[in-house]
């Protein structure tokens, strides 16, 4: 299981790459902050503000309040942002907020077309047809806030839409956040320089439920050694 340091350390190696990469135009580094009890939380400047993406105003509104704080870890070249935060309490993963904003207008492309439109590398976020919505990976292991089916520990939004929480097995680690964002929404970039990217094998413990196992739900990777041990028991 990952450390504070550790996912500070492995969310500073993949920022690195991805502006290596040209991906980022603007970054927020992260930075570890130290609270009572030996609690650890690993976050950027100006991300307090990130309320406003729960306030009931439209999608619009919410993206141009995030870009104005600069409330994200990084920019996308497309203006999409990308928000990561973990708390730790007692050496131990306590909770996570991993988010996706997508530019709602694309307005990036619109003010350089020739740049993206010359570069094949840009050819899945200029498309006409794509509707831009947010996504967000939550994990909580409080026991006031765990509901079994109706809130998991760990699961995923999709939109805005207040009780959309898809069970995920566990937590991400900030590995996996990211190459799920490239492999799925900038698949071009992805099959450029997804090898580029630092590997990471350490995960965080499942922490799906039987009944949340028991209906549709997203599996995170699992270490070589656990996926090979579930294939003989397949």
């Amino acid at each position: 299981m990952l450390t504070a340091s550790q996912t500070k350390k492995q969310i500073d190696e993949l920022l690195k790459k991805l502006i290596e990469f040209g991906l980022s135009t603007d970054q927020n580094f992260p930075f570890e902050r130290h609270g009572p009890a030996g609690s650890v939380e690993i976050t950027f400047p100006s991300a307090e503000r990130f309320s406003v993406a729960m306030k009931n105003i439209s999608y619009v509104e919410i993206y141009r309040r995030l870009t104005k704080e600069r409330a994200y870890l990084l920019k996308m070249i497309d203006g999409a942002i990308i928000q990561i935060m973990y708390a730790f309490s007692g050496g131990r993963l306590e909770r996570h907020r991993l988010a996706f904003f997508p530019s709602p207008d694309l307005e990036e492309f619109q003010n350089n077309p020739d740049v993206y439109l010359q570069d094949e590398i840009y050819a899945d976020i200029v498309a006409k047809n794509i509707v831009p919505f947010p996504l967000r990976f939550d994990f909580d292991i409080r026991g006031e806030i765990h509901k079994d089916l109706v809130h998991p520990r760990s699961h995923l939004t999709l939109g805005q839409y207040e009780n959309c929480r898809i069970p995920v097995s566990a937590p991400l680690i900030p590995f996996h956040f990211f190459e799920f964002i490239l492999r799925n929404f900038y698949h071009t970039a992805h099959h450029t320089c997804g090898d580029a990217l630092p590997r990471y094998t350490d995960t965080f413990d499942e922490s799906i439920t039987y009944n949340e196992r028991r209906v549709v739900h997203v599996q995170t990777p699992v270490p070589d050694s656990a996926a090979v041990a579930v294939g003989m028991r397949d």
